[in-house]
């Protein structure tokens, strides 16, 4: 039965990082959830955690939890901020929101070390430059 049910495909949303000035004036990283859609996506939760390993031994991060009742359309929201401390570890963010009455949900991860300048690309909507997995 499980094998019967095919959960929709998610496309238009996007995760990035960014670096930009916190309201210090210091250079920092965050992350946001950016949604390309003509929809706007509903309930939205965002888990996220880092894992892996540095100098042989393995590495955890304590695991987050967002939550946002509404991400409009063709808009984006700030989601945490990240320290570059966990770049050398994979940043892993699952999504899951509704539209309507369906739920969608889908796994974006940021690899150990691709979180830098080499990777960045400009970001839709944000008129922004940083890494994005789509």
């Amino acid at each position: 039965m499980r094998k019967d049910i095919q959960p929709p495909k998610v496309e238009g949303v996007a995760m990035a990082v960014v670096r930009e000035m916190d309201e210090d004036g210091s250079d920092a990283w965050y992350v946001y959830l950016i949604n390309q859609k003509n929809v706007a996506l509903e309930n939205v939760l965002v888990s996220s955690r880092g894992y892996g390993e540095v100098d042989g031994e393995a590495r955890a991060t304590s695991e987050m939890r967002h939550h946002l009742e509404m991400l409009g359309p063709k808009s984006w929201a700030r989601i945490e901020r990240i320290v570059e401390d966990v770049f050398a570890l994979s940043n892993e963010y699952w999504l899951s929101f509704y539209i309507g009455r369906e739920i969608h949900d889908k796994k974006y991860i940021f690899l150990a070390g691709s979180i830098e300048e080499t990777n960045f690309t400009t970001l839709p909507l944000m008129n922004m430059r940083g890494v994005m997995i789509e």
